[in-house]
């Protein structure tokens, strides 16, 4: 017999039926059967068989098979529990898989977004005081080379989970917050309320600065007179809570929707709750609400997180 007749053998009998194929797919069958009925009308139907069994003067048959029976049923059952319990553990990998990618697609796209519309009005700034201010164009000038050498690292990241510290945040948004006072001057007021001792607690990055950034957008650019920013954390029972408050035009739930649509100001709030529910589950929390009267007027925006320490990192140079 040649070669090719012997793989041409080789591979037909490999796909040939098993003669005991039949017997598997009775086996399966019965077996399918087992477990899609109640152990109640087990019983009955082997209640049934026994008495058959015992007028054809079998009875030992009849027990055979029912104990059998007995031993597939528990068998089978434990057996499609764990497959069922590994194709749900599985599924639901994948769609936290899955729910991580989409939170980190959201984390890049707001980063592409805003950065750009921040840095092109910052140089427009510059290059306005450059002619008309001098010494102020140089500070904003340093503000925007602190910013940027505090963002640059954080851009690097691709991971919307990677952990970071309440100060690697404030390294961002204490330049960002000189920055928009040299624009808005007089207009705008800045209340620091946040201890030393907090700034190795664990905190997300861009989290808190995006909240800075649309007490500005939405509160404080759009009211004549400007307003206060007031940015404050504290540990409470466990939980680090950061609360960014505006003395701006007021919160409206519509804003909301508009905040969380992919356009515009784009995946602010939404991406903050979506990478809270990543990150914490249940443990985090965010709201935003309009402040009572006698709070004053303006926005109340509030982060809750579980306090854990991050070693502080020594700060990056952007190359």
């Amino acid at each position: 017999m040649t070669s090719s007749n012997t793989k041409q053998h080789t591979a037909a009998y490999a796909t040939a039926p098993s003669a005991w194929q039949p017997f598997k797919d009775a086996f399966h069958g019965y077996a399918k059967w087992l477990l899609s009925i109640s152990w109640k009308l087990f019983m009955g139907v082997s209640f049934l068989l026994m008495m058959a069994c015992s007028i054809l003067t079998i009875p030992q048959v009849a027990l055979l098979i029912i104990l059998t029976s007995i031993v597939i049923k528990v068998t089978f059952k434990y057996q499609t529990q764990a497959e069922e319990k590994a194709t749900a553990a599985t599924y639901l990998a994948e769609t936290e898989q899955l729910k991580r990618q989409l939170v980190e697609a959201r984390l890049a796209a707001m980063q592409a977004q805003v950065e750009p519309h921040f840095l092109f009005n910052t140089l427009a700034s510059i290059d306005h005081l450059i002619e008309t201010d001098p010494p102020r164009a140089s500070l904003m000038q340093k503000s925007l080379i602190a910013l940027l050498r505090a963002t640059l690292p954080a851009m690097r990241e691709t991971s919307a989970v990677k952990s970071r510290n309440l100060g690697q945040e404030l390294a961002v948004i204490r330049p960002y917050l000189d920055i928009q006072k040299m624009r808005m001057e007089d207009r705008l007021q800045i209340q620091w309320d946040i201890p030393e001792g907090l700034n190795s607690a664990e905190m997300p990055h861009m989290m808190v600065l995006s909240l800075v950034e649309n007490a500005f957008k939405h509160g404080l650019e759009p009211k004549a007179e400007g307003g206060t920013l007031s940015l404050r954390a504290e540990v409470s029972h466990g939980q680090l809570e950061v609360s960014v408050r505006d003395t701006g035009v007021g919160y409206f739930p519509a804003q909301l929707d508009a905040w969380s649509e992919p356009t515009g100001h784009g995946f602010g709030l939404q991406n903050i709750r979506d990478r809270l529910s990543l990150l914490y589950g249940d443990k985090a929390q965010f709201s935003i609400r309009a402040m009572e009267p006698y709070e004053g007027f303006g926005t109340l925006a509030k982060l809750t997180v579980p306090y854990r320490v991050v070693p502080l990192a020594a700060p990056e140079v952007a190359e």
